[in-house]
């Protein structure tokens, strides 16, 4: 069961729901204050694609209300694309945590394997991982 229903008509692509969280991913990792901003080059080195499939995927995030670019300027993520791209990169922490530090599994796998599932969970599959977790001392959020 795709776990999209939380973001009911504002649901994206798997690609689409990629492309904001590493928008997100690298303003929280660089500290980037939000209204600044990314380039859309270390969109496309964070993901190992082209600049061309950035710029493609971007129109795609524009239509869909989630960012905003001047004509090859930085990417904003908006408000809806910024509540969107929290809760996939939050997502994606608890899977990764989850399967790393309670199943062992090697911390690239995990990451790998945290990013497939990540889109297809339920809402409330995730919510009782967010339990789980923290009731095992496991802290996911920023």
């Amino acid at each position: 069961m795709p776990r999209t229903e939380s973001h009911g008509e504002n649901s994206l692509t798997m690609a689409g729901e990629d492309y904001i969280e590493s928008i997100y991913k690298i303003m929280t990792e660089q500290g980037i204050d939000p209204a600044h901003g990314v380039r859309s080059v270390d969109v496309a080195e964070d993901l190992g694609v082209s600049k061309a499939s950035v710029s493609k995927a971007l129109g795609y995030l524009r239509e869909s209300g989630m960012v905003e670019q001047a004509r090859y300027g930085r990417v904003v993520l908006t408000a809806a694309g910024a509540e969107y791209a929290r809760d996939v990169w939050r997502r994606h922490r608890a899977l990764r945590s989850f399967l790393e530090f309670e199943l062992g599994v090697p911390h690239d796998v995990a990451n790998d394997e945290a990013c497939l599932i990540e889109h297809d969970v339920s809402a409330e599959t995730m919510d009782r991982l967010y339990t789980y977790m923290e009731a095992h001392g496991i802290h996911i959020d920023e």
